[in-house]
């Protein structure tokens, strides 16, 4: 059997920072099982018609948009 090294003793995250990481890995955890769910979809019923899809440079409009919106006007 090969010898493990013995692993360095962790450093503890300060409480508010622990609350913020596990925040961050439920939303991150949300969006994967949301992308998840459109892959199974499109994988049972197959791509959706192009009528029916929204073309790729309003949705990056909508977004920069919203970018826009959550960063504070300079003066």
């Amino acid at each position: 059997m090969s010898e493990q090294p013995v692993p360095a003793a962790r450093q503890q995250l300060e409480p508010d920072a622990a609350d913020g990481l596990r925040a961050y890995a439920a939303k991150t955890r949300e969006s994967a099982d949301q992308l998840a769910a459109v892959l199974e979809d499109i994988a049972a019923n197959g791509l959706p018609a192009v009528e029916d899809c929204t073309p790729w440079e309003d949705l990056r409009e909508a977004h920069l948009a919203r970018l826009a919106a959550q960063r504070p006007a300079v003066a």
